[in-house]
């Protein structure tokens, strides 16, 4: 039977459907993590995997034979229940997710806190790897969930879209950049995807009623179409998770920092 899991999940639920058959566990996190202490049963996938890796814009999403070569590695089947995690509050599985939505798979989870929650209340763990038999895949990859540069250029005149700037205050304002040009989109909203996870809950998300507060106090609010970004689609991973589950209409950028401020001629706000 299909399992019925809700888009954010506990340790306690994902340790109480452990072993069926319907269940796929991805880990992203990083491989040295992974080789320590893992949920049992959970396949690897190496952040890498997720991005082209193609400089000056590494965060684009991988072309559909890349992809095809990763979920065909995985054990990939579209019946599959997925619960994905990582090592660092949800900013790899949420592009994970987010790749799920590209490809149109409909069933999965996050493991609120990921291994750390996992680990730090006592649920079992395994340190051997674990390898699949691979399996053919074919994908349809459903663009609608990611915004090109050309699609962000037209949001900047749309009242009811807004772009939610997931990186840090200084990179934001220009003080601190990793590409030719500092600052922001203009009309941005910033809210750094550290601020959106409670450390001293084992890095699970800040309850849903307050983020979608604190978006509110941003001006960003239910029935406004969303862009997320970082300098990669790394760290708003996490806030397109953060969003979906919210049930506002989000995309994400993909390009990134990483495209617009590399680009001689984009607008840009300090």
């Amino acid at each position: 039977m299909p399992i019925d899991l809700d888009l954010i999940i506990e340790p306690d639920t994902l340790a109480a459907v452990l072993g069926n058959k319907n269940l796929l566990i991805i880990d992203v996190s990083q491989a040295s993590t992974y080789e320590q202490v893992h949920v049992p049963g959970a396949v690897h996938v190496n952040p890498t995997e997720l991005v082209r890796g193609t400089p000056p814009v590494p965060g684009k999403l991988p072309g559909k034979d890349q992809l095809e070569a990763l979920f065909s590695r995985i054990g990939y089947t579209p019946d599959k229940h997925i619960v994905v995690y990582d090592d660092e509050g949800g900013g790899w599985a949420g592009r994970f997710i987010w790749t799920l939505d590209i490809i149109g798979h409909e069933h999965y989870s996050y493991l609120n806190g990921g291994i750390h929650a996992w680990y730090k209340e006592s649920h079992p763990v395994e340190s051997d790897p674990v390898s699949v038999e691979p399996v053919p895949v074919n994908l349809t990859l459903d663009m609608r969930f990611n915004a090109s540069l050309d699609e962000v250029f037209a949001s900047l005149d749309d009242e009811h879209s807004k772009v939610w700037d997931a990186r840090s205050h200084e990179e934001y304002i220009g003080t601190k950049k990793s590409s030719a040009r500092g600052g922001h989109i203009p009309g941005a909203v910033n809210l750094d995807w550290l601020h959106t996870m409670d450390r001293t809950r084992n890095l699970r998300l800040l309850p849903l009623e307050k983020l979608k507060q604190m978006l509110s106090d941003l001006g960003i609010k239910p029935g406004d179409s969303i862009i997320t970004h970082c300098q990669t689609h790394h760290r708003s991973g996490l806030t397109y998770l953060i969003a979906k589950a919210l049930g506002y209409s989000v995309r994400a950028y993909d390009g990134s920092w990483s495209e617009w401020g590399n680009l001689p001629d984009t607008p840009i706000e300090t």
